[in-house]
């Protein structure tokens, strides 16, 4: 049920803390984005290309990362948030349809989808919050819109001339990341408070739970899509097959034995869980768009040598992502089942000769330490206060 503006915009204790369907198909915008993401990087994937991406894929991810916070601190079924939705998801498209011609002319096109999303979403909070009188909310959401607005500075100015500017763009998206990391710091008005990440629900769990989940599917769409313009060759099959083997396999990393963001604000009181969930979940999104390049190139050609790229691809997309939920699991548990992370750099010993491999064997030895990282028992039970993990009976 959608609610009108002069209802209260901040999310009451005792609502429901289950996703809207508004914000399930924002999602779907959003995946969208990340499989063009793994495309380009399957076309440019030497170092300046994979340094373009990630840059890019940093800017897409925190405008999902920070407006699913918009949808936890404040009610999604008023009309002013479900604006503001509807605004990031035409960013994301603004920002995924110009990935492939950034470097071509369109550069601007990026920065104002990435800056405007930021800016109309503070002033719609700003303006409501003004109308309802509700100060606190409102010295928030300028908190958070005075950070956007210094790093817009350097997002246009880094897109002026047609051509990107990468330095400006870099200071850019480094401001955003900071400044969070910071708790934004305001001339006049201060940090937001600690508590205020303290309060979140088991919403902002769900909601990245539900991303990674929708995200882990470009690793079979991005080859399924390479498959369908060729000869279905029996090779190019069971690449395909690989591709679905590992995405199971990262499922599981993520959801089955690492366990499911389910519930927050239990245990202590820190706020931390909200506050490093973005960095680390960016690591696994990485990992996930490594991983769908990786096999975009694997089903194209499944024999064969395989070059320094791919085999950086193949072995690095899956990595990231498990050291990404290991760090998340670090940072908020202070555990980490090291027995199994021993497993991860077995790959690794196949460096001096999985270059004279073909790229389908590389990725069966990839699908194969994942099984065994899932297998082996942790050194200790994983539990997680703030976002806390649901542990499987095993």
């Amino acid at each position: 049920m959608t609610t009108g503006g002069t209802a209260a915009l901040v999310r009451r204790p005792d609502g429901s803390t289950r996703a809207t369907l508004l914000e399930l198909l924002f999602d779907v915008v959003f995946v969208a984005s990340l499989a063009l993401t793994s495309t380009l990087l399957a076309q440019r994937h030497n170092s300046s290309g994979a340094a373009m991406v990630l840059l890019m894929l940093t800017a897409i991810w925190w405008t999902w990362s920070v407006t699913s916070t918009t949808t936890e601190f404040y009610d999604p079924q008023q009309r002013p948030i479900q604006a503001i939705l509807m605004v990031a998801m035409v960013g994301s498209v603004g920002m995924a349809a110009s990935l492939p011609m950034v470097s071509d002319g369109h550069a601007m096109v990026f920065a104002i989808a990435y800056v405007g999303t930021h800016v109309i979403r503070g002033i719609i909070l700003i303006t409501t919050l003004r109308q309802q009188h509700h100060r606190l909310a409102m010295i928030r959401a300028t908190r958070f819109l005075f950070w956007f607005v210094v790093s817009g500075v350097f997002w246009i100015t880094g897109a002026v001339s047609g051509t990107v500017n990468w330095t400006l763009w870099t200071i850019a998206i480094t401001i955003d990341l900071l400044s969070a990391a910071a708790r934004y710091p305001t001339p006049w008005l201060g940090r937001v408070p600690v508590d205020q990440y303290e309060r979140t629900t088991a919403h902002l769990g769900e909601r990245y739970q539900q991303f990674i989940i929708l995200a882990l599917g470009d690793i079979i769409l991005v080859p399924t899509l390479q498959v369908s313009r060729g000869p279905l060759a029996g090779l190019r099959v069971a690449a395909l097959l690989c591709a679905f083997a590992i995405m199971l396999l990262l499922w599981q990393v993520y959801v089955f034995r690492a366990g499911e963001l389910l519930e927050a604000g239990a245990g202590p009181k820190s706020g931390r869980p909200a506050r490093v969930a973005p960095y680390t979940h960016l690591v696994m999104l990485a990992g996930v768009v490594g991983t769908s390049a990786s096999f975009d190139l694997v089903v194209t050609r499944p024999t064969g040598t395989t070059p320094v790229g791919w085999l950086l691809l193949i072995m690095g997309g899956p990595a990231l992502f498990v050291i990404g939920r290991a760090l998340f699991t670090l940072l908020v548990s202070m555990l980490v089942p090291w027995r199994r992370m021993l497993c991860l750099p077995l790959p690794l010993l196949t460096l001096p000769w999985a270059g004279r491999w073909p790229p389908l064997l590389v990725t069966t030895v990839v699908a194969l330490t994942l099984a065994a990282h899932i297998l082996v028992p942790g050194a200790a039970r994983e539990t997680t206060p703030g976002l806390r993990l649901r542990q499987s009976d095993d």
